[in-house]
C-alpha cells in the first residue's frame, strides 16, 4: 500500500468533485435484490472520498456513515451532503474505522479498496458488519477499447509518476475472491460513461492522483500532449471515456 494515500487526494478535491464520474444508480436496484438491502439498513462507505458513492445511496433514501481519513475530502462530503439527514462524515480507515462492533448493515468502498491492507480490512469489516452484512467494492474501471481510449491510456502512462503502481487494474479478481474466501464473490458490470469538452477531460486527467499538478515538473507537455489528442478524437466539440462499472459482492 503506497504509504501516502490517505492525503495524495488533498490538494486535488476540486477536480474530484468535478470530473471523477459518478456510479450508476442500477448498483443500488442489484444490491436490494440481491442481498435484500432495504433502506433501513446502515451503510458504511469505507474511503468515502468526496462521498461520490455515498451519494449514490443518499439519493435512495438510505443512512450512510462516510468513513474517510483525508481531512479536505471529507470536509468536501460534509459541505455537499451534509443537507442528507441519513448522511454522517466519520474520520478513520479501512484498517481501523473506529465504528462500533456488528453496528454495520452493509459495506461498500467505492474506487477505494486498492488502497487498503487487505488483511487488516478484513478483520476490520468482519468487526463491525452485523451477522449476514455484506460487502460491494465497487471501481469504475476505464475501457481501453477504442483507439482514443488507448492512446488516452498510453497518454496516462507517459506521464503519470507512479500509475503502474496505484492503478486499480492491480486489484485483479482472485486478489478479490481471496477477500471474500471461503465465502463466495459475485461479480456485476454496469456500463457507465462521461462526455467532455477539453476542459472536463483536462480536469479528469487532473482528478487522478498519480498525475502532475499545476506545480509540478511535466505539467505544461502533458496538457499539450492532452490538447493534441482531444483534437484528433473529438466529435463535436466533446470526447467519451467508456466505464465498465464493476461491482464484487458478498459476505464475509
Amino acid at each position: 500500500m503506497v504509504n501516502n494515500s490517505t492525503t495524495r487526494f488533498s490538494n486535488r478535491v476540486e477536480d474530484y468533485v468535478k470530473y471523477r464520474p459518478d456510479y450508476p444508480t442500477e448498483i443500488v436496484k442489484f444490491l436490494h435484490d440481491t442481498y435484500n438491502l432495504t433502506q433501513d439498513k446502515l451503510i458504511a462507505d469505507i474511503g468515502a472520498g468526496t462521498g461520490i458513492s455515498t451519494a449514490l445511496f443518499l439519493n435512495k433514501g438510505y443512512r450512510v456513515i462516510a468513513v474517510e481519513p483525508n481531512y479536505e475530502m471529507r470536509a468536501k462530503s460534509e459541505e455537499l451532503l451534509g443537507t442528507f439527514h441519513g448522511f454522517m462524515a466519520h474520520n478513520g480507515t479501512a484498517e481501523n474505522t473506529g465504528l462500533t462492533d456488528a453496528s454495520i448493515d452493509a459495506i461498500i468502498a467505492g474506487q477505494a479498496f486498492h488502497w487498503f491492507d487487505a488483511v487488516l480490512t478484513r478483520a476490520e469489516f468482519k468487526r463491525i458488519l452485523k451477522p449476514g452484512g455484506i460487502v460491494a467494492l465497487i471501481w469504475n474501471e476505464r475501457k481501453t477499447s477504442s483507439v482514443f481510449e488507448q492512446e488516452y491510456d498510453e497518454l496516462i502512462v507517459k506521464h503519470a509518476r507512479d500509475y503502474v503502481k496505484v492503478d486499480h487494474r492491480n486489484i485483479d479478481t482472485e486478489r478479490i475472491a481471496a477477500f471474500f474466501n471461503p465465502s463466495p464473490m459475485h461479480l456485476e458490470i454496469f456500463e457507465n460513461k462521461q462526455i467532455f469538452d477539453f476542459e472536463g477531460l483536462k480536469g479528469r486527467l487532473m482528478s487522478s492522483s498519480y498525475m502532475p499538478t499545476k506545480d509540478d515538473e511535466g505539467f505544461d507537455d502533458m496538457i499539450a500532449d492532452l490538447q493534441v489528442l482531444f483534437d484528433k478524437f473529438q466529435q463535436g466539440g466533446v470526447i467519451t471515456i467508456n466505464y465498465d462499472t464493476k461491482v464484487y459482492s458478498g459476505k464475509l
